[in-house]
């Protein structure tokens, strides 16, 4: 955890439009800045920077925030990822909160293997550009490959000599502990006690982490000995799992974001050249199946997803096995197949990136539609082993998690397997029913609801009374009623409430210490009242809290504060260590428009600030009609009902209920200026 004092230190640092200039070619306009988006392809600038706010917002995609979120958007950082970026930037040393001896260790042997992948990667490097062997063997090879010198530069490629120990000798001539080595994998001990480097001979492609980091190499063999393995890939160490990582992620994110769609392919030299063919929102599988973590790092940055094939059949079937996890996941998934003969490699080198995307999106095709054609070709003619692919493919629809999504599959199916459509929705139920009830998933459904159950049982949200709009006094049994559906929104945080709840936070976050009105003591004191106080004071008198609980620990928190000395609670929620509380200041605190200069002349703008008496208590009103109009439709949904229908006493008490709620709605409209129509 990074100190809140440093992170202060990083927040006053970081001037928003030096930030964004690094990345987005901005323009004066008045007194903010405007450029072109570069979360996504815009033709007319909708980038908005505010130098005075300290914040940035695209009005087109909703994109921006302060210079972390900028940061963390742009480079596809983590919150405290982006602070570290900053604070390198700006030269702030980091200062985090001490660890204990065993996680110095451990942050210590992590750090230790980094320093050696990164020696070992801007050795293979300097031994492509710069050793004989490396110009004349391992660059011939990848210029035969047709990657150009800017390319290779990028994918940070290298070289290794054919030398046995080369490695070894310069890790020890620099000083490496060579136990390091071992641990990454980059050398291995032999019988005899002797080091050996792993990757002798070969051109080397390093796989780097999301941030950038590089945890591992895979190497290739120019020689054709069928002795000698083609590929070599670091083997897993503390820092590399194989299963968490994809090839080119970290060249294709902000790509990947921009296009809203992740192409996959299977190998190293397929990413490059389809990069240096222009297309660069592409990662690669390297050659193994999918797994969750690495379905969790694409679903980060879209749900889209087009996996390539060549045309090799065999590949193909083994491969469609593994992608029922990104339809578990509810991605969006398309396969297309390249033309006969080529890879996406080949394919890349021969077409730049307008053509090969429009290739693409002539030919891309709906994986669950993919699949059916594919199999179905297999099993014409034999009935039992047709009904075993019809049980594969509904078992891959089965999976989907969106219900309407299952639907539309169901009935596409249903015609292309010349099945009917009610025998494939009972299979579909069937396989879900199996899966639910398997001892793994009761498992999990009973762990889940204990601690939903939990969390409920210790922070109860549903007010214990009704609100009696904003202290309407003489509403006879105003305060009496119960709210039957006004609920924790824990799981859910926009439930029904949230948009009303969201205005109110605004103000606090902008104006929570500011003064609303003063009012004089019957000692003739001035009593100054502030936003924040109003607002408690007014949900607390109708025994309120917000549904939203992120809501209410922002609540908690600047009430805490709000005495102190100099305290902004814009300022300190925008650079608060909590991402959550940062990233919705920031948002809240952006103003979506601005004057122009020729009305800013003419017009005389009164500021929100100068409006908090109107304001904030119209806004309160309006989140209480908002909870009395979920309770009138409450009761009569349960006046609807035959059981209270039928019983005259119970009716009786709910037309009563009804009445008093329309009572308090018609005078909660006096307040906010609307005609109310009797329903």
């Amino acid at each position: 955890m990074i100190e809140q004092a440093t992170i202060d230190r990083i927040m006053d640092a970081a001037q928003i439009v030096d930030v964004v200039s690094e990345f987005v070619t901005l323009r004066r306009r008045g007194v903010n800045y405007i450029g072109l988006c570069p979360f996504h392809n815009e033709k007319t600038p909708s980038f908005s920077v505010s130098p005075s706010k300290g914040l940035c917002k695209c009005f087109s995609c909703g994109k921006g925030g302060n210079a972390v979120h900028f940061i963390m958007e742009h480079e596809q950082l983590n919150y405290y990822e982006a602070l570290k970026w900053l604070a390198k930037k700006y030269g702030i040393e980091v200062k985090e909160r001490e660890l204990s001896d065993e996680e110095k260790q451990a942050q210590s042997v992590r750090e230790s293997l980094f320093l050696v992948n990164d020696f070992a990667n801007r050795y293979f490097q300097d031994i492509l550009h710069t050793h004989p062997d490396g110009q004349a063997i391992g660059m011939s090879y990848f210029r035969q490959r047709g990657f150009r010198d800017d390319i290779i530069r990028k994918f940070q490629l290298g070289f290794s000599t054919d030398s046995r120990d080369a490695l070894v000798n310069e890790a020890k001539k620099r000083g490496f502990n060579t136990d390091y080595l071992v641990k990454t994998g980059l050398c291995y001990t032999r019988d005899d006690g002797q080091l050996r480097d792993r990757f002798w001979g070969r051109v080397m492609f390093p796989v780097h982490t999301l941030s950038g980091k590089v945890v591992a190499f895979g190497g290739r063999v120019l020689k054709t000995d069928s002795k000698v393995a083609k590929y070599v890939n670091s083997p897993e160490s503390e820092i590399y799992h194989k299963s968490r990582e994809l090839y080119g992620i970290y060249f294709a994110k902000q790509a990947i974001v921009k296009q809203d769609k992740c192409f996959l392919v299977e190998g190293y030299t397929d990413v490059i050249s389809m990069h240096q063919a222009g297309v660069e929102n592409v990662v690669a599988s390297s050659g193994t199946s999918l797994t969750s973590g690495q379905i969790r790092m694409i679903h980060r940055f879209t749900n889209n997803i087009t996996v390539l094939y060549d045309g090799d059949m065999a590949g193909i079937k083994a491969s469609i096995r593994g992608i029922d996890m990104l339809l578990e996941e509810g991605m969006n998934i398309k396969v297309m197949l390249l033309p006969d003969g080529d890879d996406p490699d080949s394919f890349a080198r021969k077409h730049n990136a307008t053509e090969f995307q429009a290739y693409i999106a002539a030919h891309e095709v709906d994986f669950i539609r993919f699949k059916t054609n594919l199999l179905m070709s297999d099993a014409a003619g034999d009935p039992y082993k047709r009904a075993e692919l019809i049980k594969d493919i509904v078992k891959s629809i089965s999976v989907i998690p969106e219900a309407i999504v299952r639907s539309e599959y169901i009935k596409e199916c249903s015609q292309m397997l010349h099945v009917e459509e009610r025998i494939l929705v009972a299979k579909v139920a069937e396989l879900k029913q199996e899966k639910a009830t398997s001892p793994q998933e009761k498992k999990n459904t009973t762990d889940n609801q204990g601690r939903d159950n939990t969390s409920i049982q210790e922070n109860p949200a549903i007010p214990e009374s009704l609100p009696n709009a904003g202290n309407l006094e003489g509403t006879e049994g105003a305060g009496a009623l119960q709210p039957t559906n006004i609920q924790d929104n824990r799981n859910n945080e926009r439930g029904p409430l949230y948009p009303k709840e969201l205005l109110i936070i605004q103000q606090l976050i902008r104006h929570g210490e500011k003064t609303i009105y003063q009012e004089e003591n019957e000692d003739g004191s001035i009593e100054t009242i502030c936003v924040a106080e109003f607002v408690v004071a007014d949900l607390t008198q109708d025994s309120l809290t917000f549904t939203t609980p992120l809501f209410r620990q922002l609540l908690d928190e600047l009430m805490l504060h709000l005495h102190d000395e100099g305290f902004s609670a814009e300022r300190h929620f925008i650079a608060h260590a909590n991402p959550e509380y940062s990233k919705l200041a920031a948002d809240l605190a952006e103003d979506k428009y601005q004057l122009s200069k020729y009305h800013s002349k003419t017009q005389t703008v009164i500021d929100e600030a100068e409006r908090l008496h109107e304001i904030v208590p119209h806004l309160l009103i309006d989140y209480k009609m908002a909870i009395v109009e979920m309770e009138l439709k409450e009761a009569l949904n349960q006046l609807r009902q035959p059981s209270v229908a039928n019983d005259p006493v119970l009716c009786a008490e709910v037309m009563a209920r009804y009445k008093q709620l329309m009572e308090i709605k018609q005078q909660m409209a006096k307040r906010l200026g609307d005609r109310v129509i009797g329903t």
